[in-house]
């Protein structure tokens, strides 16, 4: 029970993050479930498939308000979805023990890049190159690292000035498909090991997404994206130290 108790607090959590900043669901569900110590491979079966549902109701939510561009759609989502099946192949056949401090590492990475983009201005142009070559590294390294999609993809749009709400929408919408190729390889390959990380990810996830959705706007981004790249940073490098120690 207490486990299930922690697992739907880093539902919760995650969900709040994301609900607020469009992003940060699956690295701050798997830095949480890292240091609970859960296994990287399970650690990553477990936030895909909690969040196959939500990235779902997500992609219908952003094509009916015409969020989505099809053209960004196309250029990522092939990539992204192979890029997710070899990301979540390669973790499951490399030693848990192994993995995690690289896995702690790259998470610790991704919460130093949510602290620069909090500091970072936005420019003003927009840049069409090298979507393809994202979304495969953006897919890839959400299966290795249990999330990254959005940072790593919609992140790095909106700071080449693409607009906020086309590209958030066009990015969540394929990241269903890459979270649904990260989830069916890696439950196909070591199957539903612990049902409670899952259970109590959806739980969280589900308390906190109608509360988020309030808040949204009504918390200023910068300030949160700061909280929730020191928390990464933190909690990874809680993660590296027990693994090499």
């Amino acid at each position: 029970m207490k486990e299930l108790l922690l697992f739907t607090l880093a539902g919760f959590l995650a969900q709040m993050i994301d609900g607020m900043l469009s992003m940060g669901y699956g690295v701050s569900a798997t830095t949480l479930l890292l240091a609970f110590g859960v296994a990287p491979a399970g650690a990553s079966a477990s936030v895909h498939t909690a969040e196959v549902v939500t990235t779902a109701f997500s992609a219908y939510s952003h094509w009916r308000n015409g969020n989505v561009i099809a053209s960004f759609v196309k250029k990522l989502l092939i990539p992204g979805v192979l890029g997710a099946t070899a990301g979540a192949y390669v973790l499951t056949t490399v030693p848990a023990e192994a993995i995690k401090p690289f896995i702690a590492t790259y998470l610790a990475v991704m919460g130093a890049v949510i602290l620069y983009k909090a500091f970072r201005p936005r420019p003003e142009t927009e840049s069409h190159a090298h979507l393809v070559p994202l979304g495969l590294v953006g897919g890839f390294c959400d299966s290795v690292g249990g999330g990254g999609w959005g940072p790593i993809v919609a992140g790095t749009l909106v700071a080449r000035g693409h607009p906020p709400r086309t590209t958030i929408g066009s990015v969540a919408f394929a990241e269903f498909f890459v979270t649904f190729a990260a989830s069916a390889t890696l439950l196909l390959t070591i199957g539903v090991t612990n049902w409670q990380p899952i259970a109590g990810l959806a739980i969280g996830g589900a308390i906190a997404a109608p509360i988020a959705a309030r808040l949204t706007g009504r918390i200023p981004a910068k300030p949160l994206m700061i909280f929730v790249g020191v928390l990464v940073i933190l909690l990874s490098a809680r993660t590296i130290w027990q693994a090499v120690g």
